[in-house]
């Protein structure tokens, strides 16, 4: 079965997630401006030695280029230390490339070779300072900064270029990210708890209001009650009204069922005290009938009063004592015969119906039980579901085949016509059973002789 959402789990969801999104967000955001700064940091220094070398450079009477000044920094002095300089001659050699007029202690006898794209933009751009990411003389990531000038005595450009190793810029933005990461998701979880507890205090009058209609439903209070929020209280006010109206029609259906019972059974009377103070066939023939008619109405009524009872909200029947005291009746009535009657009953077990219904279904059975019984009848009620129970009635008797099992149920068959009834007795139950949406069934007994189960609606726990 497709599992229904929680309202709770929705809105915490959809705000945990909206939340964790902004903060994700941020993080994302927070980390790019930072690494954008790093980068235009180290730009800015490349761009201040570039600047160094341009002031610096001159032409010597050979056509070469010397610097008057080197940069300062040590690390332009120290062997592969990831800070680079170097000057290259515009025009291309034959083989391809720049030569190189001038570099940095730094280099050794390494040059830097930057693609021939970017030298074609620094040619193209003379006295504009360009920036790109190559590869250094062991394979790091160099950041580059480049400018080509042209000097005084001299044909041709030159172009001057600083590099710096990228390596430690990309940690510090790889370390800030983890460090903003970890940061934001004690954010999110700090503001997931916040939102969880916002949520089950929002929804504390929900929550209390189904409380109030479990109680309604389960019989232990008869409106719903408590103090709640404007949004809800009109909810509130419209269930006791429906509730209200309910109670309305039920006990404007007993009355109807009442005075129908009333105009039936006072013509039927007459018709049977005048059937009984004649002679003859017709008065026989009319005295039977009025007693099936009796009875029919008897047994109609019981039902659509077990139906108005059905709907009715908030009925319950304690199961266990009411069992028990049919037990002791029935003991009583059949003491003579030695009928022992054991009852074992599920304590807190609830009908969701009248009581007098489940007296009319358990009596019946239980009756039909002591007059087959050879002295034993046994009776279980227990709970078979969330808000479903079933009672077994079970005897020593003879008991019944499935064929005679699925004909018992039939409305005035009568298995043995020397015992006493009309044979609407499992009928009936049958009926009263399914009204309450339950069902009654035959089956051989444990003990030997008739097990009938009789399945109905129980309130929750």
């Amino acid at each position: 079965m497709k599992r229904r959402a929680s309202l709770a789990f929705r809105l915490f969801a959809g705000a945990a997630a909206w939340a964790l999104a902004l903060l994700l967000l941020g993080a994302i955001a927070l980390t790019t401006l930072y690494q954008r700064s790093v980068l235009r940091t180290m730009d800015d220094r490349l761009s201040s030695v570039v600047e160094a070398l341009v002031a610096a450079a001159e032409t010597d009477p050979g056509g070469g280029i010397v610097l008057a000044r080197r940069p300062s920094d040590p690390a332009y002095d120290r062997v592969f230390s990831g800070r680079y300089w170097q000057i290259f001659d515009a025009p291309v050699m034959e083989g391809g490339g720049h030569q190189a007029l001038v570099v940095s202690r730094s280099l050794w006898d390494e040059t830097l070779t930057p693609p021939d794209a970017l030298m074609a933009s620094l040619l193209a751009s003379p006295g504009q300072v360009m920036s790109f990411d190559t590869k250094g003389p062991s394979g790091e990531p160099l950041r580059l900064t480049g400018q080509a000038v042209q000097l005084p005595a001299r044909a041709d450009m030159v172009i001057m270029m600083a590099a710096e190793d990228r390596e430690i810029a990309d940690r510090d933005v790889r370390n800030f990210a983890i460090t903003s990461g970890i940061m934001f998701l004690g954010f999110a979880t700090a503001i997931a708890a916040g939102v969880f507890f916002q949520v089950r205090i929002g929804l504390a009058p929900v929550l209390r209001m189904r409380t109030s209609v479990a109680e309604v439903r389960e019989g232990n209070q008869e409106r719903v009650d408590g103090e709640f929020p404007v949004e809800l209280q009109p909810l509130a006010d419209e269930l006791n009204a429906m509730l209200d109206h309910s109670r309305e029609l039920v006990e404007r259906s007993r009355t109807h069922v009442g005075n129908l019972a009333h105009a039936l059974k006072t013509p039927i009377a007459v018709l049977t005290n005048e059937a009984r103070t004649s002679q003859g066939a017709l008065a026989d023939m009319v005295e039977r009938q009025t007693g099936v008619m009796t009875e029919q109405v008897e047994h109609h009524l019981r039902r659509a009063r077990a139906a108005a009872h059905a709907k009715a909200v908030g009925a319950r029947t304690p199961v266990a004592s009411t069992v028990s005291d049919l037990a002791r009746t029935l003991e009583k009535i059949n003491a003579a015969r030695g009928i022992r009657i054991t009852v074992e009953a599920e304590e807190g077990l609830n009908f969701k119906g009248e009581r007098q219904d489940l007296e009319e279904m358990i009596g019946n059975l239980m009756d039909n039980a002591c007059k087959w019984s050879g002295g034993e009848v046994h009776v279980v009620a227990r709970r078979t579901a969330a808000r479903e129970l079933a009672v077994i009635i079970e005897d020593d008797g003879p008991g019944l085949d499935p064929q005679q099992c699925e004909a018992a149920l039939q409305r005035g068959v009568r298995l043995d016509e020397q015992a006493p009834g009309s044979g609407l007795g499992l009928a009936i139950v049958s009926d009263l059973a399914k009204a309450y949406g339950g069902e009654l069934s035959l089956s051989r007994s444990e003990l030997g002789g008739l097990a009938a189960r009789i399945g109905l609606p129980a309130t929750g726990r």
